[in-house]
């Protein structure tokens, strides 16, 4: 009779500590999820550079010299530029980037580049900023900031609409009080009428389109 007393014990005791051992289990895991959260959100690592083939290569460099010859890169760059009478017969008011290129732009700033990247989305674009914070700085001290910003950008009544959608520091959102109340207020319609960098930007622009992946902008003679 005591050994049959004894084995619902022996069990009840390996169920309890199997019941234990998942609890820890899921403690830790909870835990070690929860760390890699603050870490990978709260204290992001550095970008990629974004880097471009040798084809994606070519056509950067061919809108670059476009708009500026002075950036031909087969030139040698120790030899005087030649003078040329200035002419805009046949020039190119337009100016067509894809996202690809303008992070392979910032790409050639090898610290500019770990720090910065650029979104673009139908009529947003998004840029997301690390900033490393002072080691003498309070709590956080030697940690990395990260900042994203949202601005939405298009075309509409003859005028280019720029509104700040918002900024979040560790994709918490700032409040639009801190932005000097400016969140999703047309900044060119706002300010576009006083003299000053909105209204020169404005009267410059024919036309913006931003879209996924792709920024579009022709100005005016």
């Amino acid at each position: 009779m005591a050994t049959d007393n004894q084995e619902p014990t022996r069990v009840k005791t390996t169920s309890t500590w199997r019941i234990v051992g998942l609890v820890l289990l899921t403690v830790l895991l909870s835990v070690g999820i929860t760390l890699w959260l603050v870490v990978a959100v709260l204290f992001p690592s550095e970008f990629q550079p974004v880097t471009l083939d040798q084809e994606e290569e070519r056509v950067l460099e061919q809108k670059l010299q476009r708009l500026d010859p002075a950036t031909n890169t087969t030139r040698d760059s120790q030899a005087p530029l030649p003078p040329e009478p200035y002419s805009e017969e046949g020039a190119s008011r337009e100016i067509v980037l894809t996202e690809k290129e303008l992070n392979g732009l910032l790409a050639r700033n090898t610290d500019l580049a770990h720090r910065l990247a650029i979104d673009l989305a139908d009529d947003l674009a998004t840029a997301e900023l690390l900033v490393p914070l002072d080691p003498e700085f309070p709590l956080l001290g030697g940690r990395t900031l990260k900042v994203t910003a949202g601005m939405e950008m298009r075309y509409a009544r003859d005028r280019p609409v720029i509104i700040l959608k918002g900024v979040s520091v560790w994709g918490v959102p700032v409040p639009n009080a801190w932005l000097g109340n400016m969140k999703n207020i047309d900044l060119v319609q706002e300010f576009g009428t006083e003299r000053g960098f909105w209204q020169a930007f404005a009267d410059g622009v024919e036309e913006i389109e931003v879209e996924e992946g792709e920024l579009r902008i022709e100005l005016k003679e």
